[in-house]
């Protein structure tokens, strides 16, 4: 129990810490950027960032190449003359952003339940006379269980969300799979006065879906992850105070 218990109290001690600690070094983050905004990332191997990962996905049987010396066509080339498009790793290549989402969602909910139940026990193998000795002023056999419970749950949501992105940007290959796919990351970051907006999108892309100008729609990118935001002053005001947000999480009612 005193093991149980011990682990319990280090654990929220833990929790605490890191609670106390990570909205501090923002804090100090911000506090230093007080005047200039938000500074702009240095530019740097995308592959070498602690949160990268390479992607693995499934893939065909290998296919051993042939050897055709006295033959201009190579086998397991997608082409005759030379292509400029983007094919290594590290070659650039022209993303073309354009989502238009919109949605539209309406609940209603509405429940009612009323219980109620009693019950006489006058008769209990001869115990009901023992009732009254021990409680003689509060036992009365006629209405000794009496439950009444009523519930009313009444609930509204509504949700109506539209985006609407245009963007073009350049990505880099940071990774060739097995079957030829291109495992491409872009990044990208404009700061206007005090507010940095900031891209960031990684895919999958088939060499065929390049296009003679070396772009790539977004509608043609696998695993396609896309996260578009910023920070500054004008972020900071538009959500909710880290203390707040904590309390949402723990706030159990």
């Amino acid at each position: 129990m005193i093991s149980n218990n011990t682990r319990i109290v280090s654990t929220l001690v833990a929790v605490g810490v890191v609670i106390a600690v990570v909205p501090g070094c923002n804090l100090l983050t911000r506090i230093s950027e007080v005047g200039d905004g938000p500074k702009l990332t240095n530019i740097s191997n995308p592959t070498a960032r602690p949160d990268y990962r390479p992607v693995s996905m499934p893939m065909p049987a290998p296919q051993s190449a042939e050897d055709n010396p006295n033959s201009l066509w190579r086998a397991g080339a997608r082409a005759f003359f030379k292509d400029t498009r983007a094919k290594t790793i590290g070659d650039i290549l022209t993303v073309k952003l354009d989502l238009k989402d919109k949605a539209t969602m309406d609940n209603k909910t509405e429940r009612e339940r009323d219980d109620k139940e009693k019950s006489d026990v006058t008769k209990l193998l001869g115990l009901e006379a023992e009732f009254a000795k021990v409680l003689p002023q509060a036992v009365d056999a006629t209405s000794l269980i009496d439950f009444e419970n009523k519930h009313e749950t009444k609930g509204d949501g509504s949700i109506n969300r539209s985006e609407d992105i245009q963007l073009t940007f350049a990505a880099v290959i940071t990774q060739i799979l097995p079957n030829g796919a291109l495992v491409v990351l872009g990044r990208q970051e404009i700061r206007v006065n005090y507010e940095l907006r900031e891209l960031m999108l990684t895919g999958v892309v088939r060499p065929e879906d390049i296009e003679s100008d070396n772009s790539v729609d977004h509608t043609k990118i696998a695993e396609m992850r896309v996260a578009y935001g910023g920070r500054g002053t004008l972020s900071d005001i538009q959500q909710p105070r880290w203390g707040t947000q904590i309390w949402d999480i723990i706030f159990p009612f």
